[in-house]
């Protein structure tokens, strides 16, 4: 049922929006069909499947490093963003867009919107940056809450970082800074959405290989080290793995919350089970399909433009996670 419902909600998100499309012009449309109108043409293949795409991508990206997380912690609150991965593509971006107001006069604000292009570029190089130090203390920090406490202090000086910046703004540096921050399937327009498709294409199937040593730290770090498991090596992978498909999500669609933390325990309740080899391509195929109901709603029809997505994927999957975790518990 998960898998159906992706193709099924793909489907949904290009034909329903504020311009109704029919379902046959779409096929058209796709496939290289007739079509009997260019500005249909136009919305599908330059907004709707680029965002179609887009939130397939995040959502099963997210989900997978949400799981990821949960697990080499041994905690069920861990999310995709826990070691400040997210808040430091936030302050590269806030570099981008918060000092070029102060130094430039506002000189970021004048290139439509602010230029994805540069503040992909920083997201990245922000959270890549941070993620060199997570990976380095790793090596070098023994216990798990550690490198959690270390992960949690990093983004509370990025987001002190972000409030001098704020301080010394313009005030139209503030409001795109701030847009930004409320995340979104729209901003990957163009080759860019390609290229982030294809990156989460070839480090999601790698992901999956990580199943057996997820199982593995289930049990504990003395039955894994007892079966084999080289914690360290393991827990390096893991994080990496977790921490780079953060830091691409972000850098291409902003900070999206709620989906890294809530979809895993939506799995678990669906499925009653905790073997990752059932677990990882759940995820994926669950998270994808609930990003795609979400930017499904924040475009619906009678909204002026589009919903921020981070409003609509708590509101509409924290009911879903809690009554998930309440029947389980039943």
């Amino acid at each position: 049922m998960l898998i159906l419902s992706i193709p099924l909600l793909a489907l949904l998100n290009l034909t329903v929006g504020s311009v109704a499309i029919p379902v046959k012009e779409v096929f058209n449309i796709l496939f290289g069909g007739d079509t009997s109108n260019d500005v249909w043409t136009n919305i599908v293949m330059m907004t709707r499947l680029p965002q179609t795409m887009t939130a397939i991508a995040c959502g099963a990206g997210l989900a997978v490093a949400g799981l990821e997380m949960q697990t080499v912690f041994h905690n069920p609150l861990a999310g995709p963003s826990v070691l400040g991965i997210s808040s430091a593509a936030s302050l590269g971006v806030a570099f981008v867009v918060l000092l070029s107001g102060t130094l430039g006069g506002g000189i970021m604000t004048q290139f439509g919107f602010f230029g994805n292009t540069a503040l992909t570029l920083a997201a990245i190089i922000g959270a890549l940056s941070v993620m060199a130090i997570i990976v380095y203390l790793s090596q070098r920090v023994q216990g798990n809450v550690t490198l959690l406490i270390v992960g949690v202090m990093i983004g509370y000086i990025a987001s002190a970082i972000i409030g001098v910046l704020k301080y010394f703004s313009t005030e139209e540096d503030i409001r795109a800074y701030v847009i930004w921050g409320l995340g979104s399937f729209a901003r990957v327009t163009g080759g860019q959405v390609y290229v982030f498709v294809g990156l989460m294409t070839v480090l999601l199937p790698l992901s999956m290989l990580l199943a057996k040593p997820l199982n593995m730290l289930l049990l504990g770090e003395q039955y894994a080290l007892n079966l084999g498991l080289n914690i360290r090596k393991t827990r390096l992978m893991i994080i990496s793995s977790a921490g780079i498909l953060t830091a691409i999500v972000t850098a291409y669609c902003g900070p999206i919350m709620f989906l890294g933390l809530a979809v895993p325990h939506i799995c678990r309740g669906l499925f009653k089970k905790s073997d990752h080899r059932i677990l990882l391509p759940s995820t994926l195929f669950c998270g994808a399909s609930l990003a795609l109901l979400c930017n499904l709603i924040a475009r619906l029809p009678g909204f002026e433009g589009a919903l921020p997505i981070n409003s609509v994927t708590a509101l509409i999957g924290a009911p879903v996670a809690l009554w998930v975790l309440l029947k389980r518990k039943r």
